[in-house]
């Protein structure tokens, strides 16, 4: 399951996507127009900066901008970004301190290794530009800039 950290990031940068190439995003409408606690978005853009996925600008106009076009950002770069740990289970992370003693011939390991990367594949493979494309689909009366 992901975190609230995920959800609420991957919310933050798809309304950054919707507004892409139009003037910054305070953070405060971000948070009003997703539903999101402003105080908790303002922690979950710090891993989006230090990802060089997201920049702020500074001044009576400022806010925030994505960095790449939303084509060229994915979902699972915007959930490494905010995540920890995204690692299935404790063995994977750090095989030495799971504290398994089947850690080096576990039967199971192999099918977590899968899920992990099935899973990182399938949020590589989404990017801003598809969720904004599937959300369009979804409600067709939304332009595609917003304010």
């Amino acid at each position: 399951m992901l975190s609230t950290r995920s959800r609420y990031g991957l919310r933050a940068m798809f309304d950054l996507a919707m507004n892409y190439g139009s003037r910054p995003v305070s953070l405060k409408s971000v948070a009003e127009r997703q539903k999101l606690p402003e105080q908790y978005l303002e922690q979950i853009v710090i891993g989006l900066r230090k990802a060089n996925l997201v920049k702020g600008l500074r001044g009576a106009q400022g806010g925030y901008v994505l960095t790449r076009p939303p084509a060229e950002i994915s979902v699972g770069d915007i959930i490494r970004a905010v995540e920890t740990d995204l690692t299935p289970t404790d063995c994977l992370a750090d095989p030495g301190a799971a504290g398994c003693e089947q850690v080096n011939f576990c039967p199971s390991r192999s099918v977590w290794i899968k899920r992990g990367n099935s899973i990182n594949d399938a949020m590589d493979a989404i990017s801003l530009e598809d969720m904004i494309r599937d959300y369009k689909g979804m409600c067709p009366s939304i332009s595609s800039a917003r304010n």
